[in-house]
Formats: structure tokens, sequence, C-alpha cells
């Protein structure tokens, strides 16, 4: 489903793009495979522990909020995924980054996937799996769009493109209600020229 979010950004939001008892293998093989841990980042020059767990892969390192994540092998499970969000969405992703949030207190701040090495106009994909939350899009200016709650569900995949990363900010917010653990996988495009490579890392 194509949502047309400004004259030149839009979402593409496939509700059941991993379904039932599939997708249910898939949030147990991905909680089992990745290693999880709590980072330390840098917002407005304070140092704090991100209110999630992160695991991450990919062949070139991926910089943003004051750290660098140095590239990764792909579990089996995460490979797989990679190849199928790829073809849905017809873009050449070679990073994800998975965020475990472990209850309704987890979050993700409001933020744009504008870093440099993703280049101007990035295509950036969310896959989730386990419990539903709510999905936050918001303009950066009045001029640039509306803002939007979408709920993203067991098993859905939301890819954002055209301007969206320069127009909006996007984020999941706190919620006391939520039931479970949610994972998330999100997929760019990472420009080796602008990333130095060092060595990969076994999972």
């Amino acid at each position: 489903m194509r949502i047309e979010i400004a004259a030149d950004a839009w979402l593409d939001l496939a509700p059941a793009f991993v379904a039932g008892a599939e997708a249910d293998r898939l949030l147990a093989a991905v909680r089992d495979e990745l290693a999880w841990e709590q980072r330390e980042i840098v917002i407005y020059g304070r140092h704090i522990l991100q209110p999630r767990l992160v695991a991450w892969g990919g062949e070139v390192p991926y910089r943003y909020s004051g750290q660098t994540l140095e590239p990764r092998a792909l579990t089996p499970a995460v490979a797989a995924l990679l190849a199928r969000v790829r073809a849905f969405a017809g873009a050449g992703f070679n990073h994800v980054l998975a965020n475990r949030y472990r209850d309704g207190r987890d979050s993700m701040g409001m933020h744009a996937d504008d870093e440099p090495e993703l280049g101007p106009e990035p295509v950036v994909a969310t896959f989730s799996l386990g419990a539903a939350r709510r999905f936050l899009l918001a303009p950066r200016r009045p001029s640039d769009g509306e803002r939007r709650s979408l709920s993203l569900e067991h098993g859905s995949l939301l890819v954002m493109g055209g301007a969206c990363q320069r127009r909006f900010r996007h984020g999941l917010p706190r919620d006391p209600r939520a039931a479970g653990e949610r994972i998330s996988l999100t997929f760019r495009a990472v420009l080796p020229e602008r990333a130095a490579v060092p060595r990969m890392r076994p999972p």
C-alpha cells in the first residue's frame, strides 16, 4: 500500500509481509541468533544508554549518534530476510540495524536517517516482529506535510522513500499499554565510498 506523505516523499506499507507461523519462527530465530547489547549514544552532547537493545550486521560500518557500528557478518535468518526486503523495495540494502524493545518502556526518539553515508534521499525499510507498536512520523516544518501515526504489526514491513528523511522525522514513543517484546530490523544502503571499512567480525 503506497501512502503519499508529500509531493516527493512516500511510504510503502505491507501489513503481512511475513505472516502467521513464519513470522513467529522468524521472531524466535532473530532473538536467538543476534548478539544483543545496550550501547551508549550521544544526544545533544549528553552520553546516555539507549532505551532498548541493539544488534546489527553488514559489510560496511554505519555511524549514528556519536557511535560507529563496525562491520559484522549477517546471521542466517537476517541474511535471508535481507534478500526478501531488497527484492520488495528495489533497493540495494547492505546494512541491518536491529532494535529490541523489551516492553512498552523501551523507545526510539524522533530522528531522521539522514547520515551522509546514506546519500541525499535514502530508501529505508523497517520490518517489525512481536508486539504491535505505534510509529510516529512528524514533518520538520508545517509545509512539509502532516503528522501521522501508524501501528506496525507483527510481520509488517514499512518502506520510507523519496524525500522522507529530509522532510520528516520518525520515532517509536513509550507505550505502557504495549504487551510484550518487539524487534524491528531496519535496512539501509550505506555508501561504501563514504565509510572507512575495517575488518569484519563474526556475529
